[in-house]
């Protein structure tokens, strides 16, 4: 019996009904919240036309792109530092037993306390500006690729490694043509998820040091009961989620192609 194959005219009218699915649903949402939003107190709820509306005036007067630039600002370096602090000592941690005897109560420990538990412990010690962040947001970071990178070395096939020494291969060979290749879908699923947990760190950090940025909006204007300007930010996040989401399953499509799951 023979199987079916989808051809390319099928696949482009699956996703092109897709996406008109995917726009409908969220269209129907809006126009829904729209309704609603019109018989609750504006103190409570706002529709997406006052949404739109602050949104305008915050970046006519620059407030929302100096707070988006402070923000991103803060993201990018914490994510950075914690995406490449974790693989390193991921790698390290899975390859010797003595590392791992050593590391595995401490990240045991770290791993099973929420880390927003912690966020008072690096104000103190880094300050409410700029450091204090980006150490907030690091340590959100570190921990989903730190322990994807772990499971990806130690998953390693015990054959490849084997054949490895069979072929009288170096340290550095086994590591570059077995171990590191093997950890590649790992990291890459690792990715994905940090780049969730960098974002609440974000928030938290923000709304924990000195209310500025994206979350210090929210706070400022909840506050205040300023709801419309308060949804802009939350806005904003919500899309910056998505788009950095969308940008590491491209990647993992692209390097680690089966671990990517369905796409239709």
């Amino acid at each position: 019996m023979s199987i079916p194959v989808v051809g390319p005219e099928i696949v482009k009218q699956r996703n092109y009904l897709r996406w008109i699915v995917s726009t409908s649903s969220v269209l129907i949402f809006l126009i829904a919240w729209q309704i609603y939003a019109r018989g609750v107190s504006a103190l409570l709820l706002v529709g997406p036309t006052a949404i739109f509306s602050a949104f305008h005036e915050m970046i006519s007067n620059g407030e929302l792109l100096s707070a988006a630039a402070a923000s991103l600002k803060v993201l990018v370096t914490g994510f950075f530092i914690g995406f490449t602090a974790a693989i390193p000592i991921g790698l390290i941690w899975a390859r010797f037993k003595v590392v791992d005897w050593v590391l595995q109560p401490f990240v045991s420990a770290l791993f099973s306390t929420p880390l927003v538990a912690l966020v008072p412990l690096y104000v103190l010690w880094f300050g409410f500006g700029f450091a204090g962040k980006v150490a907030i947001v690091g340590s959100f970071a570190f921990f989903p690729v730190l322990l994807n990178t772990y499971q990806g070395a130690v998953s390693v096939d015990p054959m490849h490694l084997d054949l490895a020494k069979v072929f009288k291969a170096s340290e550095w060979e086994t590591w570059r043509h077995v171990v590191l290749p093997s950890c590649v879908p790992f990291v890459v699923a690792g990715l994905n998820v940090s780049v969730a947990h960098a974002l609440t760190g974000l928030v938290i950090s923000e709304f924990y040091t000195n209310a500025s940025g994206l979350g210090g909006i929210v706070l400022t204007a909840s506050s205040t009961f300023q709801t419309a300007r308060m949804f802009v930010p939350i806005v904003i996040i919500v899309a910056l989620g998505i788009t950095l989401m969308a940008g590491t399953r491209w990647l993992q499509r692209r390097i680690a192609p089966w671990t990517a799951g369905r796409s239709d």
